[in-house]
């Protein structure tokens, strides 16, 4: 596999030691292949084409050969002639509305028929850690049978065509040189290597509204956008205020440890960097070989070096053997910080006892609060229609956003939907939520959202830390 060193530009990476350093970090894909999965991703392992062709629909009312539709949903059409869209929240402001748009003049285009809108999903399902991003996929295939049982666009039902990107540059080009003359839209996609279809959805003119961009190439493309929008270069202040705070002590005795691969190094000096700018500390930092599975020495230092605050950019197996090692030699440092790549049941259940305490920083209202959040209970609900047994991810949850944002804008666009006018749109798009489904997010600005919040596992359970309100206080820039 060649390397492709580029920057993710979300906690999107640290998922296969992909590197992930909130939204200031950088991805090597090719570490892929080196590192087991996390489990992050959907279960089981689809058996696509392999070559950016469709995978066949799952959701009910599929009509095959990679389309999904779900014409006949069971709570049939609530807006057949006006387009209302589903209760939702967008743009210009986290709690402002979409509007219908007038129908009129409505036209039939490359995607759109008088019964439907195809829109696209290319997802990493196979490849050397299997469905690595498959629930974002799936989180879309939701969204869609959702939307479809209860709404329309200027009376036409939503397809979802389905494309495999196999953790492979070639495959998400080819799936997006298809998307470009099968679908309207590509909606909620995420792959390792996403710097292969930037240029090709760039130059078709098509709108790729993803859960996340991850390299330099996507983040650049002008067709392109995250629903979980970050800049490589930016790191939220919230983390080290967070710490500053709430352990003044541990803030100034601080270790960064790192898989060092690709660009995870630099990711570290990044945060560490923006950390010690907002007054932390930092007075060990160290990178660790994949091939390493002996963490006792890293741990024997930061003993002797009185560290009392320990974060890692790494993948779930190597927090969990960080944490192993911790714990066997009696080291308890007084806050273990992590990023949203642990908040999976792989980490919880194999790592025990050991992660008993962990800290997370997230910005995204975490599923054990969907409770109180009727987005995130729409996911989570119409994922286990579409899909029983699946396991939700944070990934999953901004594909969800993403398809979500695609149909309010283009509901309130109407007649004068086409590519062009939904790419002017959402490039006007900010404070994106989702319905409080996740923090702020600078769509259109393509800017790093600063806000995050805290949650900590107690009793093998993630329950809110320092509140339950996202804290926001800006970024610092590299």
């Amino acid at each position: 596999m060649p390397l492709v060193r580029q920057a993710v530009m979300a906690p999107v990476c640290a998922l296969v030691a992909l590197s992930l350093a909130a939204c200031g970090s950088q991805l090597d894909p090719d570490t892929v292949a080196q590192v087991s999965g996390s489990g992050v991703g959907g279960s089981g392992v689809s058996t696509g084409s392999g070559d950016g062709a469709a995978l066949d629909g799952s959701v009910p009312g599929s009509t095959g050969g990679g389309t999904t539709s779900a014409d006949g949903g069971s709570g049939g059409s609530t807006g057949a002639s006006t387009g209302d869209a589903p209760e939702g929240t967008g743009v210009n402001s986290a709690t402002g509305g979409a509007k219908a748009g007038s129908c009129n003049g409505f036209k039939n285009q490359t995607g759109v028929t008088d019964k439907t809108i195809v829109i696209g999903n290319a997802s990493d399902v196979s490849g050397p850690v299997p469905g690595l991003f498959e629930a974002s996929q799936d989180a879309v295939r939701a969204y869609v049978a959702y939307f479809n049982a209860t709404s329309d666009i200027c009376g036409r039902k939503l397809e979802l065509k389905a494309y495999d990107s196999r953790t492979d540059a070639a495959a998400d080009q080819q799936a997006y040189a298809k998307g470009c003359d099968e679908t309207f839209a590509m909606v909620g996609s995420m792959s390792a290597f996403d710097s292969g279809g930037a240029k090709t959805a760039q130059d078709c003119g098509l709108p790729d509204l993803r859960s996340a961009s991850v390299t330099f190439d996507r983040q650049d493309c002008t067709t392109c956008y995250g629903a979980q929008s970050t800049v490589a270069t930016e790191f939220q202040n919230a983390v080290p205020d967070y710490v500053k705070k709430n352990h003044p002590d541990a803030a100034s005795h601080a270790a960064m440890l790192y898989i060092n691969a690709g660009a995870a190094a630099e990711n570290a000096q990044t945060q560490v960097d923006a950390m010690e700018n907002r007054g932390m500390r930092f007075g060990y930092v160290q990178g660790i070989d994949i091939s390493e599975f002996n963490y006792a020495p890293y741990v024997q230092e930061m003993k002797s070096k009185g560290i009392e605050y320990v974060q890692m950019i790494g993948a779930s197996a190597q927090f969990v053997r960080l944490a192993d090692a911790m714990k066997q030699q009696g080291f308890k440092p007084e806050v273990f910080m992590l990023d949203p790549t642990a908040y999976t049941s792989e980490f919880v259940q194999n790592g025990g006892d050991a992660v008993e305490g962990t800290t997370l920083f997230i910005n995204f209202t975490p599923f054990e609060e969907a409770g109180s959040n009727k987005e995130l209970q729409l996911y989570l609900s119409w994922l286990q229609q579409v899909k029983p047994g699946a396991e939700p991810s944070f990934f999953g949850l901004f594909s969800w956003s993403a398809a979500r944002l695609f149909v309010e804008r283009s509901i309130a666009l109407g007649g004068k939907l086409s590519r062009q006018s939904l790419l002017a749109d959402v490039a006007r798009v900010d404070d994106w939520t989702a319905n409080g489904m996740h923090s702020p997010q600078h769509v259109g600005p393509r800017r790093t959202g600063e806000c995050w919040r805290f949650i900590q596992l107690k009793g093998g359970t993630w329950v809110p830390v320092g509140g339950s309100r996202y804290q926001c206080s800006g970024t610092t820039s590299s």
